[in-house]
């Protein structure tokens, strides 16, 4: 609050003859204009309680009058400069704020709902700022569909005046868009995809076709693997576990003047530090005891004329990083056990999830073999950096296990997906496979709800954490309801499959409790 205590002064007159203070409010000098209870004239007085000012309430109107239009104008500007759609109604429900977004997203002009009951433009039960009024409660990032072609994210808050709720506000961010796109990707994906595994691998002129997206973020790294694949440069793809190293690494093979030699594959981090050498370089007959009789070809050697993708490159021991700069510095190699120098007419590309950087720093990684792989960098977004492809890459995995397990392709619900687009998605594109793997076994009725998410996905900070089936973490009964029914955004049915209760069972429950 401003402290009007120099306003104050200012439009105060010095007493000059005699007064009636016993008619006057008074207040010390440095009062509040809060402090003042009634409009009347006050009197101010001094730290010693000697009159000091007097404040006309007709100067104390135009003092108040003043920061009453200070106050609306700022309010004004801030319906108009937000990008969410608000609503605020008293406590009887009539609309008495609608801004322009409101207007937009529910084509009704502020004119025409403001001072009218907002359920007679909206069904009672589909309005949460009613419930707000009822028993004062706050929501936060609910979802919710005013209306059939309406999708939103709410939040809800009560207005209190001294302790008594004397309005609501609702604040509603627009999430249509994001709703149709999943609707339609539901019944063109499959069609599409169809089409795909019709056509014959060498039918496709673009390698990178299998990279689905079409977000900024993964075209930049798409465009960049494209240029450098055309020559035979050595490439690091960069980025977290999951987001699909591999599937580029191939892609950047197959658009190579190499496409028609191997592409060999091998994790740096899944080889036993003894066994390395053997696996990358092979060895020659009888090189050690327990070998092969006819020896090995190695990795090096299987990649001859072709890519050799060193996947988890920063997992390698430092004694090994030696032996393979050594073969990147001479381009020749030796076998195990042999004393022949082999020629090597092979690309390298290397990945890792780690920052190299910061080894060779730490003293992890050597800086020399380091700069010879790092010719050219493909970074790869994370999926939380590319949320736009999240409908297109669900839709694409519920046709490969409706394949696998023989099941037909659900409907996936609106609120699932408000859950996937809030969701960090910290392992990437395989955590969204995994989980729509287990969420295609689990859905029945052909409809996947939040009551097949899996528990983690509500362990982000955006979502609250879901943990129904053990009863100890609710207080009661009532509030296990109302836990559950927040949950799943107000879908009764999903909200009775998660507590093992009937429908009929939740809703005498809910009229029980009065929810």
């Amino acid at each position: 609050m401003i402290n009007k205590n120099i306003l104050l002064q200012a439009l105060s007159q010095p007493i000059d003859g005699a007064i009636y203070i016993e008619e006057m409010q008074t207040y010390p000098l440095h009062a509040r204009l809060s402090d003042v209870k009634a409009l009347e004239d006050v009197l101010l007085v001094d730290d010693s309680g000697d009159p000091a000012f007097v404040v006309p309430k007709s100067a104390l109107f135009e003092c108040i009058f003043q920061e009453w239009k200070s106050l609306s104008n700022m309010y004004e500007t801030l319906l108009q400069a937000v990008d969410d759609a608000i609503t605020i109604v008293d406590q009887s429900g009539q609309v008495v704020a609608w801004n322009p977004k409101a207007e937009e997203l529910y084509e009704t002009a502020a004119e025409t709902i403001i001072g009218n009951p907002i359920t007679n433009f909206f069904q009672k039960e589909s309005v949460v700022l009613m419930k707000t009024l009822s028993d004062g409660s706050t929501v936060t990032r609910q979802y919710n569909q005013p209306k059939q072609d309406v999708h939103v994210l709410i939040n809800s808050l009560p207005l209190l005046s001294n302790g008594e709720i004397v309005g609501g506000i609702s604040v509603e961010r627009d999430i249509t868009d994001i709703v149709k796109l999943n609707d339609e990707l539901s019944t063109t994906a499959a069609y599409i995809q169809d089409l795909e595994s019709q056509i014959e691998p060498n039918e496709i002129d673009d390698p990178f076709y299998k990279i689905k997206g079409r977000s900024q973020a993964l075209n930049t790294s798409i465009t960049l693997a494209k240029k450098v694949a055309r020559t035979d440069a050595t490439v690091m793809i960069t980025g977290e576990s999951g987001v699909g190293k591999e599937l580029f690494a191939q892609a950047i093979h197959k658009a190579s003047t190499r496409a028609e030699g191997p592409f060999v594959d091998l994790n740096c981090g899944a080889i036993p530090a003894a066994l390395f050498e053997s696996e990358l370089f092979g060895y020659e007959k009888g090189a050690f005891t327990g070998a092969v009789k006819e020896g090995k070809l190695g990795k090096i050697g299987a990649a001859k004329n072709g890519t050799l993708f060193l996947d988890e490159i920063g997992e390698l021991p430092l004694e090994l990083q030696v032996k393979l700069l050594r073969v990147l510095q001479e381009k020749q190699y030796y076998r195990v056990g042999g004393n022949e120098p082999i020629p090597i007419d092979l690309r390298i590309i290397a990945a890792t999830n780690r920052d190299l950087e910061k080894m060779v720093e730490e003293g992890l990684f050597r800086e020399d073999l380091y700069y010879r792989l790092n010719v050219v960098v493909v970074p790869l977004p994370p999926l939380r950096e590319r949320i736009e492809d999240l409908p297109e890459l669900v839709q694409l995995f519920l046709k490969e296990f409706s394949a696998k397990y023989d099941k037909p392709v659900p409907v996936v619900a609106p609120e699932v997906m408000v859950t996937f687009m809030h969701y960090p998605w910290n392992g990437n594109i395989r955590q969204l496979k995994n989980t729509v793997e287990r969420m295609m076994i689990l859905a029945d009725d052909n409809m996947i709800t939040v009551a097949e998410l899996p528990t983690a996905l509500f362990k982000s900070k955006s979502q609250p954490t879901v943990n129904v089936l053990r009863e100890e973490t609710f207080e009661d009964e009532r509030s296990k309801i109302t836990q559950v029914l927040h949950q799943t955004y107000g879908n009764k049915s999903a909200a009775a499959k998660m507590l093992g209760w009937s429908r009929v069972t939740l809703y005498n429950k809910m009229k029980k409790y009065g929810l």
